[in-house]
């Protein structure tokens, strides 16, 4: 078996928890946080009530090539973390967490994803995750954007 490549990454703002939570767990703002050349879709129909086993579909375009992906949240802890799997997917395997973490009068929130992808090292280390890095590099911006640093 492959050993999976994980990918963390911290932002701390000015917010509570609780709100964090729930801006981050609305499906409706998924367009918003994720980098418009990925062209992201919620195929799934609206709203959608969050909690563990809910399946969520999406089409994006990764480098142009119209993929699907279906995730599954795997963990529901309200608000402090919820957790999703790859169900479908581009990937191998891709497991993520997402924490909440009270910290000096605003919130950590933490992401960690681990995942493998066809092609084995080479393929996620040339492609992959840098792709991974400007994506939730585009995302941090935009939540500094409405949240303050």
């Amino acid at each position: 078996m492959r050993t999976p490549r994980t990918w963390s990454t911290e932002l701390w703002l000015p917010r509570p928890a609780s709100e964090l939570f729930a801006f981050l767990t609305d499906v409706s703002r998924l367009d918003s946080l994720t980098p418009p050349w990925l062209r992201v879709r919620v195929l799934t129909p609206g709203p959608i009530a969050m909690g563990a086993g809910t399946l969520i579909d999406y089409e994006l375009r990764l480098r142009g090539l119209p993929l699907r992906w279906r995730t599954e949240i795997t963990g529901w802890e309200p608000p402090y973390r919820f957790a999703e799997r790859q169900a479908r997917g581009p990937f191998t395997s891709w497991e993520q967490e997402h924490r909440f973490i009270a910290r000096d009068g605003g919130t950590v929130v933490r992401d960690e994803a681990d995942y493998r992808v066809p092609g084995g090292a080479l393929a996620s280390r040339l492609i992959v995750t840098p792709e991974i890095a400007r994506i939730f590099s585009y995302r941090a911006a935009r939540l500094e954007e409405w949240f303050g640093r």
